[in-house]
């Protein structure tokens, strides 16, 4: 977990570097926090709606798995509960889009 810790720290760091580096020459002010903003953004929904993806449509199969029956109690509710998930998403993704115009 400390390795994980200090690789994220150190990966923050790079990424915030040139900024600093070239803090002269942006006449306009810091527009990269913007991008790295936006990149984050679209990665962490990522991320989260790949475990949540991942967590509804185990957990699914597994009571379908249990009781035959319920498949078809089980598998309208995943359905939706799987599009909301996406939908968080793509909404964090037109958040980036709209990020990344402001640069």
């Amino acid at each position: 977990m400390r390795n994980l810790l200090t690789f994220g720290a150190a990966a923050a760091l790079f990424a915030l570097l040139p900024d600093l580096a070239f803090a002269q020459t942006a006449a306009g002010g810091g527009s990269g926090g913007i991008g790295v903003g936006a990149g984050l953004a679209i990665g962490l929904a990522v991320i989260g709606a790949g475990i949540g993806e991942g967590l509804t449509a185990g957990n699914a199969v597994s009571g379908i798995a249990r009781n035959p029956g319920a498949a078809g109690s089980v598998q309208g509710p995943m359905i939706i509960g799987l599009a909301l998930i996406e939908s968080l998403a793509l909404f964090a993704f037109v958040i980036a889009f709209f990020l990344q115009n402001k640069i």
